[in-house]
């Protein structure tokens, strides 16, 4: 059963920074595709960024520039580093891992809040 934990969340001022981190049970290199969504208040879980086991990367354009995606294959883990947060950041943020056979598995969340 793969099971992936997330970590790194919390109450940070405007501007500040955090990092997440998602450990993945197993061999990342098992999924295609490794992502973070969030799910914001009364909103729908959107995609925040992608990376391929290539390392190719993708980011919604509300990112873009501030937050960065990566993966350590030798750790099983995946990394969202996000700088210059705004309020409208705060979410609860879930890592995704894709297999190649399209399957998904998720983890449980982090809280993110982003106020002064």
């Amino acid at each position: 059963q793969v099971q992936l934990a997330e970590s790194g969340g919390g109450l940070v001022q405007p501007g500040g920074s955090l990092r997440l981190s998602c450990v993945v049970s197993g061999s990342i290199t098992s999924f295609a595709v490794m992502g973070w969504f969030r799910q914001g208040p009364g909103k729908q879980r959107e995609l925040v960024a992608i990376i391929t086991s290539g390392g190719t990367t993708n980011y919604a354009d509300s990112v873009k520039g501030r937050f960065t995606i990566s993966r350590d294959n030798a750790k099983n883990t995946a990394y969202l580093q996000m700088n210059s947060l705004k309020p409208e950041d705060t979410a609860v943020y879930y890592c995704n891992s894709r297999a190649y056979n399209l399957r998904d598995y998720w983890g449980q969340g982090t809280q993110v809040t982003v106020s002064s």
